[in-house]
Formats: structure tokens, C-alpha cells, sequence
């Protein structure tokens, strides 16, 4: 059974938050090929009803079409949302898919409706987690 979409696109990119504060991405975990800036306009969603486009710089790999955001930098974001917007997009979010980019620069000067920014939406394909990639020294106690 096919899973439910929120964006009329065809699903695109591996898409991870990055939990680390201290760990900045320089290559790609999946194929160690170095990892370049590139801005997305992530779709975050709530269990309200909220969405928010949210026009991001992320880490990105192009050959595995993989997303690394930094979750405090985007939380940083979206309290600056919450703010402007009380009342709104209370609980947990979940970055659900990504806006073409025209779309998202053409409702910058004028906004559109939600109906119309899903019509241009592509959910993610793949979400992944991201593991500790720091070394840790283990002290051998072996005689």
C-alpha cells in the first residue's frame, strides 16, 4: 500500500537533522565525498495542521541527493516563527519535504495559499538518522 503524500511532486532526497551541536558535516556519511552549502526550502509540519517553508542552507551531497540540516539552527528558526505566530505550530515538527525552488522565490514577493506551495512540494524519500561520528578513545585494561 502506497504511503500517504502531503506534495503533489514525486518524493526526492535522503534527509537527516543533525543532532550534534558540535558536528559540522564536511563529507558525506553515506559515500565520504565532500559535502557542499547549498540552500533548500524545507516544508516543516505540524500535528496541528501548521506548515511552515522554511528557506534553509544545508549540507548537501549531490551524488546521494542527501539533506543534512543542523536541528538547533532550524529550531532557532522556528522559534523565531513561534514568536511572530502564537498560538501555532505547538508540539513536535517534522521536516516533511522540500519546495521547488521558484516557487518558494515567487511567494517571497507575494503569498501564495498552503494548497498552492504542496502543489510544488516533493515530500522526502528516504529520512535517515545521523550517528556520533566523533572518535572515542577506550582505555584497553587488557594485560
Amino acid at each position: 500500500m502506497p504511503k500517504p503524500r502531503i506534495g503533489k511532486l514525486p518524493p526526492r532526497y535522503r534527509f537527516a537533522l543533525n543532532p550534534f551541536r558540535e558536528v559540522r558535516w564536511a563529507r558525506c556519511p553515506r559515500c565520504e565525498k565532500l559535502m557542499h552549502a547549498r540552500k533548500f526550502p524545507l516544508l516543516i509540519a505540524w500535528l496541528d495542521g501548521t506548515m511552515l517553508v522554511l528557506g534553509y542552507t544545508c549540507r548537501y551531497c549531490t551524488p546521494c541527493e542527501f539533506i543534512i540540516a543542523h536541528q538547533h539552527e532550524v529550531e532557532e528558526e522556528i522559534a523565531i516563527f513561534r514568536h511572530a505566530h502564537p498560538g501555532h505550530a505547538e508540539g513536535e515538527y517534522l521536516v516533511v519535504g522540500t519546495v521547488d525552488r521558484r516557487t518558494w522565490k515567487a511567494s517571497l514577493a507575494k503569498p501564495f495559499e498552503m494548497r498552492d506551495i504542496l502543489a510544488h512540494a516533493s515530500d522526502i524519500k528516504y529520512p535517515m538518522q545521523l550517528g556520533d561520528p566523533r572518535r572515542v578513545w577506550i582505555r584497553d585494561d587488557s594485560p
